[in-house]
């Protein structure tokens, strides 16, 4: 089975926040263990006194907080960019993403809208590969969060009743929603999700640069990334940028 890890980055309410982000990554059932592994390792080496208790997250490594607060900034800064390398040279890892621009979705739920665009996609990406001969399925996995109940909605009447791209057909279930302590994997996803995010919402692609090469795409056409503005912005991000090439 393929398992897509995702996590949010941004919020819904705060009004200084242009974009909501929803991203993380794919993997197949078995290289979750080493990735995790691997973080598990790096985690040691930070905390070695208690690194089960050292959860990877984000906003949190960036700014110093919880037990990122007795690690120095340029410790924590390359301690990101680690664990983001270790994805970049994962086989087998393909990455995706939505960054919605709230006002272009308003009034309607930005959130909602991602969760669309990316199950939307990892149903293709799967779809592609069942042409291949690998006929196997996918699972969401998400972070817990206020949206369980109406994600996990969505993505049952996708398969019911289809979204506005068409009926997903390579989705086993409904999303799983975990407690992002108990897995490295979903860690990850937020380390994906915070990259996006400063990419996005303030122009910085150093985090995001070590991991764009992973996003899924065919002859070098991006499709694990959507960036969806309002129609009279231009955007010359790694996707908007691509699509422009194309028209």
């Amino acid at each position: 089975m393929h398992l897509l890890y995702l996590d949010d980055s941004g919020s819904v309410g705060n009004p200084q926040d242009r974009h909501i982000i929803l991203a993380g990554f794919s993997i197949f059932e078995r290289g979750g263990h080493w990735l995790a592994r691997s973080l598990d390792r790096l985690a040691e080496k930070l905390w070695p006194d208690s690194p089960d208790s050292l959860e990877f997250r984000g906003a949190d490594i960036r700014s110093g907080k919880k037990h990122w607060r007795g690690i120095g900034k340029e410790e924590r800064e390359a301690a990101f960019r680690e664990a983001l390398k270790m994805l970049a040279d994962m086989n087998g890892v393909r990455v995706f993403g939505a960054a919605v621009h709230k006002a272009a979705r308003a009034p309607d739920d930005p959130m909602e809208f991602a969760f669309e665009l990316n199950c939307n996609r990892f149903d293709r990406m799967l779809g592609r590969l069942h042409k291949q001969g690998d006929t196997q399925r996918g699972l969401i996995v998400l972070d817990k969060s206020s949206y369980e109940t109406s994600l996990q909605g969505l993505a049952r009447d996708f398969r019911t009743t289809g979204h506005r791209w068409g009926t997903l057909h390579n989705i086993a279930e409904v999303p799983l929603f975990v407690d992002s302590r108990a897995t490295r994997l979903i860690q990850f996803a937020d380390l994906i999700a915070y990259a996006l995010r400063r990419y996005y919402e303030n122009g910085d692609d150093e985090l995001s640069s070590i991991i764009s090469h992973k996003f899924d795409a065919v002859g070098g056409i991006i499709h694990g990334l959507t960036h969806f503005t309002p129609t009279d912005q231009a955007c010359g991000c790694y996707c908007c940028r691509q699509r422009a090439l194309l028209l």
